[in-house]
């Protein structure tokens, strides 16, 4: 049945997820008639039999509605689509037609849960929120951000701080580090946290010895600088292991590591931790 000129329609989107596919695809198609005027309803969980009743029971009154579904779970999606041809309302499977096609080119069968997508946006924003953690609380820069962090990393300069921080954030992991100066005091925060938080970096003196007399060089400055003396190297070191220490953090040797490898181990210790 065509619907008469100048009355508004009324799209119900039902979804076994939140319905937001539903409602792009309704109101793309929707927009191309009627100066774009239309109403929609979103229904969404929709995942069993007496909802499904329940819906069809407040559509089967309007003559003007058309449903839109992004039902996966099959016995739910034939119910609706059977109750729907039985009112003789007009009902559009907007995920079978691609899924079926998809099924001939991919060897597994579908999955068949709703709201996939939407759980994947969700782990997208997670990701985007420590990646931004980790830049804002990278290097100290504000310690009022360690007691919302997950991890904190602690250790001296050139310990892979930094870089480890934002791998980490790309596991979705809000991470903080704290550089460890002797001629600085930690920030207090540091101490407010619980020890199982916190994960030092080290390193031996030798191969800090040997990462800042290039850091130096690749900046055109003197290698011979404090930041490069090796008394002064064991003596930043001999501060981090005392703080270490207070804290009663877990310790990390980054000496022969690659950013990976070092990321491996702190994930291993907060999987240990959770007791999974």
């Amino acid at each position: 049945m065509k619907i008469e000129s100048g009355i508004t329609p009324t799209i119900y989107v039902i979804s076994d997820s939140i319905g937001e596919t539903g409602e792009l695809v309704a109101r793309a198609a929707a927009s191309q008639f009627n100066s774009g005027r239309f109403d929609i309803k979103r229904i969404p969980y929709v995942t069993d039999r007496e909802y499904v009743d329940e819906v069809i029971s407040e559509i089967k009154g309007n003559s003007k509605a058309i449903i839109v579904a992004t039902i996966v779970i099959p016995e739910i999606k034939d119910y609706l689509m059977q109750k729907a041809a039985e009112l003789n309302i007009a009902a559009i499977d907007v995920m079978g037609p691609v899924m079926e096609a998809l099924s001939k080119i991919y060897p597994a069968a579908p999955k068949l849960k709703p709201g996939l997508v939407h759980k994947l946006d969700e782990e997208y924003f997670k990701k985007v929120e420590a990646i931004e953690f980790a830049v804002k609380y990278d290097d100290g820069k504000d310690p009022r951000g360690l007691p919302r962090a997950d991890i904190v990393l602690i250790g001296v300069s050139r310990t892979s701080k930094t870089p480890l921080s934002m791998y980490l954030a790309h596991k979705r992991l809000k991470v903080a580090n704290v550089p460890i100066v002797p001629e600085v005091s930690p920030p207090q925060e540091l101490f407010q946290i619980p020890s199982h938080k916190i994960i030092g970096l080290t390193i031996s003196p030798e191969k800090l010895h040997e990462i800042r007399r290039e850091r130096l060089k690749s900046l055109g400055l003197d290698a011979r600088a404090n930041y490069a003396n090796f008394e002064r190297i064991v003596e930043e070191l001999e501060c981090a292991e005392k703080l270490f220490k207070k804290l009663k953090c877990r310790v990390i040797d980054v000496s022969n590591k690659a950013v990976e490898e070092t990321a491996s181990g702190v994930l291993q210790i907060i999987k240990n931790k959770r007791g999974i």
